[in-house]
């Protein structure tokens, strides 16, 4: 199948009905518009806004209130006890946490939370990691490496 080969659906395009072109033509004399009022004046009708009376939709969203942060991070979350299916002394980098599929967005730094109990003694690498990970893994005898994030200045050095 070529470009110009394309059509549209049969029936899909049809002609413009011209208004205003006598009685006969079935939209003649009002053209369509009904009798007086607002929606048979020129530019008349409401706005897209329009909720007639109601608050309209657009003012009742909270979306123009507040502050959000134009760079702000959002991490990888991973918590202790899905560690547990890594052996004593590995190392969990985020390619094994990719490799191990715990990661729902590759391309985010990932933070470590205290959430569980590690038995084994791991070698961890992450972005991030809260005080009771860090007391919990070298508490097992692992040891955690922050890594730096992508675009600081501890990656320009």
């Amino acid at each position: 199948m070529k470009l110009h080969e394309l059509k549209p659906n049969p029936g899909k395009i049809t002609r413009r009905t011209r208004v205003g072109r006598g009685t006969g033509s079935g939209s003649g004399k009002t053209s369509g518009r009904g009798t007086k009022g607002q929606g048979a004046r020129t530019g008349g009708g409401a706005g897209p806004y329009h909720q007639g009376g109601n608050l309209p939709f657009f003012r009742r969203l909270p979306f123009k209130r507040g502050f959000n942060k134009p760079f702000q991070v959002t991490y990888n979350e991973i918590n202790l006890d899905q560690l547990a299916n890594f052996k004593d002394n590995s190392e969990v980098t985020p390619d094994t946490l990719r490799a191990a599929r715990l990661l729902p967005k590759t391309n985010r730094p990932i933070v470590l939370l205290g959430r569980g109990e590690v038995k084994a003694a791991l070698k961890v690498s992450v972005h991030r990691a809260t005080a009771a990970a860090k007391a919990k893994i070298e508490k097992a005898g692992g040891s955690i490496t922050i890594l730096p994030m992508k675009g600081s200045e501890e990656t320009a050095k």
